[in-house]
């Protein structure tokens, strides 16, 4: 058998592997572009980061 041969085996999963690289592609542009979002609104959210935020203290009222 020469190597040159493609059998029909290869080629439909080559065309799997092509299906597989495009989802994997556009599950990494759909979180790239979610982190690039948080990001750009990045000074408008607050969080527990383990810091004393008086604007994320809740004060007592008596």
């Amino acid at each position: 058998m020469p190597l040159t041969e493609t059998h029909d085996l290869h080629r439909r999963r080559f065309g799997r592997n092509v299906g597989v690289a495009l989802c994997l592609l556009g599950f990494c542009a759909v979180v790239f572009g979610l982190t690039i979002a948080k990001i750009r609104q990045g000074s408008e959210m607050e969080a527990f980061d383990h810091a004393a935020r008086p604007s994320l203290t809740v004060e007592e009222t008596e």
